[in-house]
């Protein structure tokens, strides 16, 4: 099968590419190389190529480029995207461009190829909080926290019917929509247009929303980068992890590795999904961790300084969100195969982006 993976030099694209390329794909990567991953200016030659994988330097915004290496593709692998919540609003245009804009140019281009097959990077900041219960209203869905409240160290959603505290839980993919900061507009966005094109085109297309990936190659010192690689680069400069809130925020950490294996067995079985629809997959470890454990693990691992809980905090944040991911493992198999105190401890020595070479291991 040959595959385009867009964002396919990125964190989780690279190892997209690197487990296709183990299974005997033929990998197309188009990569725009954004600054807030890579750097700035962008260096192509400074991107090491995935031996058997094609490398072109490209915006997925551009209708020629894309046009272009989507010649012979058999499936589309959809990795590129500005990541994070941002610096602040003014980020907008720029998340809408390269996120949604992009999305439909890559998608009206693979209408015209005939290409029929695509897997989406999709998001589990689609549904905003997270799934919580109230012991006397049973399932609520609490609105956005107010800065007041947060100001003043309340950081638990409480239930909007009673105002009592509430137990956190799994989301699972029927969980409705709530997006709420930009990123998570512009993910959400991107589904309603694969599920578009897939209506349109008699496509096969399935979501995979990622939870809190993690692993070598992270993007180091940026402000769109994930938690765990800013906790990784303080590491790496001698200081404390800055743990915002009171640490106590849930998630699912997943390997990259793991996602990535996600991708291939997506890929391999959508000639057997129902075409004409979007599925949507939650991708996590099954494993919810606080934020201030996961810091805690990393420094220890790292043999760094302990992490240091600041009650800072982002407007925009969710308190909890972890995944329900039996329906990605009943459909199509897949277990993830690190565990979080295996994976940590790789990540706490692993290098981030632009210390690491990418090459495709034996086996």
């Amino acid at each position: 099968m040959r595959v385009l993976v867009t964002g396919g030099a990125g964190f989780i694209g690279s190892h997209i590419v690197e487990a296709l390329v183990r299974r005997g794909h033929e990998a197309v990567v188009l990569d725009a190389l954004l600054p807030s991953a890579h750097g700035s200016p962008p260096d192509p030659s400074a991107v090491p190529p995935v031996p058997g994988a094609e490398w072109t330097y490209g915006d997925v915004r551009d209708p020629d480029t894309v046009r272009e290496v989507l010649h012979g593709v058999d499936a589309v692998c959809h990795q590129a995207a500005m990541v994070g919540l941002g610096k602040h609003f003014a980020d907008t245009p720029e998340y809408v461009s390269c996120n949604d804009l992009g999305t439909a140019v890559l998608l009206a281009a693979a209408a015209d190829a005939r290409v029929r097959a695509l897997v989406l990077a999709g998001s589990m900041v689609v549904y905003g909080e997270g799934r919580y219960a109230c012991l006397r209203h049973g399932l609520v869905r609490p609105g956005p926290r107010a800065e007041h409240d947060l100001a003043a160290g309340r950081f638990e959603p409480l239930c909007p019917e009673c105002g009592t505290d509430l137990v956190p839980g799994l989301v699972a993919e029927d969980a409705p929509a709530d997006p709420r900061n930009v990123y998570a507009a512009t993910k959400l966005a991107q589904e309603h247009l694969a599920a578009a094109w897939a209506r349109d085109t008699g496509g096969r297309a399935v979501s995979l929303r990622y939870h809190n990936v993690y692993g070598p190659r992270m993007p180091r010192d940026t402000p769109y980068a994930g938690v765990a690689a800013l906790f990784r680069s303080a590491l790496a400069r001698g200081e404390a992890p800055r743990v915002f809130e009171d640490g106590g925020q849930r998630r699912d950490f997943v390997h990259v590795r793991d996602v990535a294996a996600a991708n291939v067995a997506v890929l391999e079985a959508l000639a057997d999904r129902t075409p004409g629809v979007l599925t949507a997959y939650n991708t996590g470890s099954g494993e919810p961790h606080t934020v201030g454990e996961m810091a805690a693990a990393l420094a220890a691992a790292h043999g760094g300084p302990a992490p240091v809980v600041t009650g800072e905090y982002r407007l925009g944040d969710v308190r909890h969100i972890t995944a329900d991911s039996r329906r990605l493992r009943a459909d199509l198999g897949w277990r993830p195969a690190v565990g979080f105190t295996e994976g940590m401890t790789e990540f706490a020595h692993a290098g981030l982006r632009g210390t690491v070479a990418v090459s495709v291991p034996e086996g």
